[in-house]
């Protein structure tokens, strides 16, 4: 007797999609539609009766999936799409992808069969052409922090190259030149992004690239403290650091400091996000603004939009560019 995995495997869909078809869930897309029910016939497929009327019954949920809720960032993503879930009276479910591909998928079906047909998606973890057929299959669907061509008009995203360009060259136009870079050692496109813009910056500016500037690290302050040790340890004449974001440049500071060096007067540091963290670290640190709150905001109402149908033609990505904050962590050098 064919099982439901048979018909998505037959019609070339994931579980969660061919479950939504099968128990006439709307939104879903024509095409999922067609082969599901297609893949039935040929499998004579028969679903169970108390099933389906279990699963007609509408949650009215917002699905998310972020990296790990426990990250600040994350909250404050979150938040702003609560704020629009309440003023619309729906829930939010949550899930954490970890940046794996399985633990993404695993959390996407997981919101699906909870009845999510609006969904914003953090993913770093699957690749593009997987998140393109569940764009197809899922019409509800808009990324997050992601730039995939092929569903282009259903991605909100920052320029994080041109986020990091601007950090270097505001710590290149206050007269540094021996500039170390604290980097994530996350292999994701905005750990990749923000170390070419620093590179970007340093070749538009006639700044020989030194790969022993560069150290790596857990995207977090202990991640930060650890890299600027090993950045210390090569003995290399580092005026100024831009790094990865404002919790590895936090954990920078502190190791700095409790070394007896002054910010910025011995050395100035850039961050990037401007997280809570940035206005309260001594000196409050200079960084670059990522406009999360607004970014959510965009997503989770496109995504409505899409449940709806209230988008009627596509339009290109929506690629946020980000703003220099200027605090007190950077110092003019002769």
């Amino acid at each position: 007797m064919a099982t439901i995995k048979d018909v998505a495997r037959e019609a070339g869909v994931s579980i969660a999609t061919a479950s939504r078809v099968i128990n006439n869930t709307p939104h879903t897309s024509e095409s999922a539609n067609i082969a599901v029910k297609n893949a039935m016939a040929k499998l004579g497929y028969r679903p169970n009766a108390n099933a389906r009327a279990l699963a007609s019954k509408s949650s009215n949920a917002i699905g998310v999936i972020v990296n790990d809720v426990s990250s600040p960032f994350f909250g404050t993503m979150v938040k702003a799409i609560d704020t629009v879930a309440s003023e619309l009276e729906k829930q939010l479910l949550i899930g954490s992808g970890y940046h794996d591909a399985v633990k993404e998928r695993s959390a996407i079906n997981l919101l699906l069969n909870s009845r999510c047909e609006s969904l914003v998606v953090h993913s770093k973890g699957m690749t593009d052409a997987e998140l393109s057929k569940l764009a197809d299959e899922i019409p509800g669907m808009v990324l997050i922090n992601r730039k995939v061509p092929d569903i282009a008009s259903r991605c909100i995203a920052l320029d994080n190259r041109k986020g990091s360009y601007i950090a270097t060259e505001y710590l290149i136009r206050n007269g540094h030149t021996d500039i170390g870079y604290i980097c994530s050692n996350h292999n994701i496109e905005d750990a990749n992004d923000r170390r070419e813009g620093y590179l970007d910056a340093l070749r538009d500016n006639g700044i020989d690239i030194r790969e022993n500037y560069i150290e790596y690290g857990e995207p977090d302050e202990n991640g930060g403290e650890q890299a600027v040790v090993n950045l210390l340890a090569k003995n290399i004449p580092i005026t100024a650091i831009a790094t990865y974001n404002d919790y590895m440049a936090a954990g920078c500071m502190t190791l700095l400091q409790e070394n007896g060096m002054r910010i910025p007067e011995d050395i100035s540091i850039i961050g990037f996000d401007d997280g809570h963290i940035a206005r309260y670290i001594y000196p409050r640190l200079s960084t670059i603004r990522y406009p999360i709150q607004v970014m959510a905001n965009e997503a989770v109402k496109l995504s409505l939009s899409l449940v709806d149908k209230a988008v009627t033609k596509e339009t290109e990505r929506k690629l946020f560019i980000p703003m220099l904050v200027k605090r007190s962590s950077v110092s003019k050098i002769s």
